[in-house]
């Protein structure tokens, strides 16, 4: 075994967002520098079986890991994502480790959340959604641990990214999301208010519907423009919602008119 593989492990890494262009030899081409430190030992980029055209993505076993020196390095005008190889399904799917970011600013890309991210814990991936337009304005980030995807979820939640507020929250799947939603039903009671005035903002909403309870989530409808629609739900607990109800059905708001309210 000589010096260079005695120090450095052989690494397995994950290079994606390839373009579709992108052949083993561009690839070659782009990690060999790092070769006196410790030589490129195979490349396959993985294609499609009927077609043989790229699936955009490719591992890379390297005597030294290049992830931190050409992570997000554009190669035919697009930024390559490198992350360390996971090869058990089981760690992909279990979703330990996940983490669900939303609000993000457009200006936020993979490169972007990365850095932020990778202060906190080891990544396996990191991904902001997108479309042709441009970042979706939310994004996963997949730690080796939960305990660093907890940590995440403690430092950055509420945290200002260029000037927005961003959520960060532990990543729910499908099944989960569909049977809290399914006890929230029971649990809690929406009601539809119409017929105030387009001064009327949330704010308002909450201060008139405080004085019959705690109020859960009150927001008023609004058109494209930001413009009132001059109505809004209010959500309530299922035992509180039929006073309210009532009460409503009749209630001067001052600024508002005479409100209507209805399930």
């Amino acid at each position: 075994m000589n010096a260079a593989a005695s120090i450095y492990p052989m690494a397995s890494l994950y290079v994606g967002d390839l373009h579709s262009d992108i052949t083993e030899a561009m690839l070659y081409e782009k990690f060999s520098p790092f070769s006196p430190a410790g030589p490129v030992l195979s490349i396959r980029v993985y294609l499609y079986m009927t077609n043989r055209c790229s699936l955009g993505y490719a591992y890379v076993n390297f005597q030294q890991p290049a992830l931190d020196t050409i992570n997000f390095d554009v190669i035919k005008g697009k930024p390559i994502q490198i992350m360390w190889s996971q090869r058990d399904p089981s760690l992909r799917k279990s979703g330990v480790g996940n983490v669900f970011i939303k609000n993000l600013d457009k200006s936020i890309d993979d490169k972007a959340l990365y850095d932020t991210s990778s202060a906190l814990g080891n990544l396996l991936s990191c991904k902001v959604v997108c479309d042709e337009n441009g970042s979706k304005g939310y994004a996963f980030v997949h730690f080796e641990t939960q305990k660093a995807a907890d940590k995440t979820v403690e430092k950055m939640n509420g945290m200002l990214l260029n000037d927005r507020k961003v959520f960060v929250g532990r990543f729910k799947s499908r099944k989960e999301r569909e049977a809290e939603l399914g006890a929230k039903a029971k649990e809690f009671t929406d009601v539809y208010i119409k017929n105030f005035g387009e001064k009327v903002d949330d704010e308002n909403l909450k201060e008139l519907f405080s004085q019959f309870g705690k109020t859960l989530s009150v927001m008023v409808m609004r058109d494209p423009s930001g413009k009132s629609k001059g109505c809004g739900r209010d959500e309530w607990k299922r035992n509180n919602w039929e006073g309210h109800f009532r009460c409503l059905c009749t209630k001067e708001s001052g600024v508002a008119g005479r409100v209507k309210a209805k399930i």
